[in-house]
């Protein structure tokens, strides 16, 4: 595994309405600018789009800026609004097991919006509808060359970065109707991030990384992305078929078993929970859990 300099992680973050993006230095500190400060080289939307040179230069050019206490600011989503957040289901064998379905044989896609995203250390809400909120710890592939009727030899050339990603599901809502949209979709349960780390600085396709979920420091999800059925590979280029692939669109790869919903009982997050999700390479993803403020009431 590759390791240059502080173009290896890049999060974005912000203090009261000023936003900002920071970099690794080698010695783990994190140093960052202002959009409205001198020197600050883009948002990590728009780097993303100049492609991977972007982003390292962007990572040295902020190794000469003050450093950011991660305490003081409020860390987003790296993406905040990529043009699409494409999820990709039943993409590890053994899930596809314990949720009751065959092997596919063509990648289980599903869309997830924007608004339902939140950042690293903030809050997964359990909406007041339902108990049944469950975690699904993945490894985000992001975009960063679009296109269309991609080769499969070529399509990592179009992923420029990767990051991480808690697919919260509200299964009682997932299951109401055959399309998963709605209990994928609440608001304040797509926990992504906190960094983005250059496809350069992992193996191809981030393949053979370990991925880890743990619910209140207990491991509940544990494999390699050596598992997936559908590599990133494949993914970039079977959706190509179909869909026009476009400069920070966030690809969504999968989780493995492991699920509260597969559990006896089912294990489902709960205030006051804390998830993690971690990724060989790429760091943790730490979100608590919260009510949605509001009275509760039952499932319809």
């Amino acid at each position: 595994m590759k390791s240059t300099s502080a173009s290896k992680i890049d999060f974005t973050y912000r203090s009261g309405t000023q936003q900002g993006i920071a970099a690794a230095a080698p010695g783990g500190a994190f140093h960052g600018l202002f959009a409205d400060q001198p020197g600050y080289p883009g948002d990590l939307s728009t780097l993303v789009t100049r492609g991977e040179a972007a982003l390292h230069a962007a990572g040295r050019a902020l190794l000469a800026a003050p450093e950011v206490a991660l305490g003081v600011v409020e860390l987003l989503p790296p993406l905040p609004n990529p043009p699409k957040i494409v999820c990709v289901g039943l993409n590890y064998a053994d899930h596809s097991a314990e949720s009751g379905f065959k092997v596919p044989t063509y990648p289980t896609v599903f869309g997830r919006f924007a608004s339902s995203l939140v950042a690293h250390g903030a809050p997964i809400v359990r909406p007041r509808v339902s108990d049944q909120l469950d975690y699904e710890g993945e490894v985000v592939a992001v975009i960063g060359r679009g296109g269309r009727h991609i080769a499969k030899a070529d399509a990592l050339k179009h992923v420029v970065a990767y990051s991480i990603f808690n697919d919260g599901s509200v299964r009682d809502y997932q299951t109401k109707a055959p399309q998963w949209t709605v209990g994928k979709n609440f608001d304040g349960t797509g926990a992504f991030g906190p960094f983005l780390v250059t496809a350069d600085e992992l193996p191809p396709g981030a393949a053979g990384l370990r991925i880890t979920t743990r619910l209140n420091g207990g491991v509940v999800q544990y494999a390699s992305t050596n598992d997936l059925i559908f590599d990133v590979a494949t993914l970039v280029s079977t959706l190509s078929e179909a869909i026009t692939w476009e400069p920070g669109d966030v690809i969504v790869t999968g989780t493995p078993a492991g699920v509260g919903l597969a559990r006896v009982p089912p294990l489902w997050m709960r205030p006051g929970d804390v998830c993690e999700v971690e990724v060989e390479g790429i760091g943790i993803l730490r979100n608590p859990v919260v009510d949605e403020a509001g009275e509760r009431r039952a499932a319809a």
